[in-house]
């Protein structure tokens, strides 16, 4: 769907006969713990409220888990890192367009001795076998977030069968980022995580990037608007105000400027 037709889609449920009527001075985002846990809503959230009054209200969950709840109509926006699972979204009806935000990259970490021999290496599913080949321990985050299904996908390259290593040298630790990371560090383990996550993560020890650079490592966000036809309770004006807000200039330059320790975390590229 165009983002004419979509918007032309929104403003008919919205000044229709079915005109929401909630409180529509704050809305729910169903989001990402990388988001959160790296302080871009801290950053972004104050600047858009300054502007349109508007309070945002992030719930952040893995991808898999944030969709389900806006699939349940529990939010207002969806803004996750999952690209086939968010086109789902929107194609079953539960969203009303998907829109590029912004992106940035996964990276393979791990213990400065690197048993498995994997420092430099160019392609992240080669990474991968050799640590599977090593028999050395990755923390998996095994939660259905957007960083686990990436990871699912790069061993599906590898032709290693994690779930038959479960509980062995692969651990899925059925958490999110940063306490996978911390059990990654705190086990000399290996571990697939998003730049952000890493750059704002304080117990990294001894550990350190030692993938990156494959283009099989893009992590691509996207934002979408919970569909109101199919969820009324839905607050479609200011859900789409924050949207609209992101995709603009204004938005897309807070992106841009958000940094810690002078490394910009997230680029944007919406068109």
């Amino acid at each position: 769907m165009h983002r004419t037709s979509a918007l032309a889609l929104l403003l008919a449920v919205v000044t229709g006969s079915g005109a929401t009527t909630a409180d529509e001075s704050f809305i729910v985002v169903q989001s990402t713990t990388s988001t959160r846990n790296s302080g871009l809503y801290d950053d972004l959230l104050p600047r858009f409220e300054a502007v349109s009054g508007i309070e945002v209200r992030v719930v952040a969950v893995g991808t898999g888990q944030a969709i389900r709840n806006a699939a349940n109509g529990d939010g207002d926006v969806l803004l996750v890192h999952a690209k086939p699972a968010e086109q789902a979204f929107v194609d079953a009806g539960e969203g009303v367009q998907r829109f590029d935000l912004m992106y940035n990259d996964f990276v393979i970490v791990g213990p400065a001795d690197d048993p498995a021999g994997i420092a430099g290496v160019d392609d992240a599913a080669a990474a991968l076998a050799a640590i599977a080949g090593a028999r050395a321990t990755f923390a998996s985050r095994g939660d259905d977030s957007g960083t686990h299904q990436a990871e699912l996908l790069l061993w599906e390259g590898t032709g290693v069968d994690v779930a038959a290593a479960s509980g062995d040298w692969y651990r899925e630790t059925g958490s999110g980022m940063g306490a996978t990371l911390n059990v990654a560090t705190g086990s000399g383990a290996y571990a697939l995580t998003d730049r952000a996550s890493w750059i704002s993560f304080g117990n990294q020890g001894e550990h350190r990037v030692l993938v990156e650079g494959d283009e099989a490592l893009f992590n691509q966000y996207g934002v979408i608007l919970v569909n109101p036809e199919k969820h009324p309770n839905v607050k479609a004006r200011a859900g789409q105000a924050f949207v609209d807000w992101l995709l603009s200039d204004a938005g897309q330059a807070a992106i841009a400027e958000f940094s810690v320790d002078g490394q910009q975390l997230f680029f944007p590229n919406a068109r």
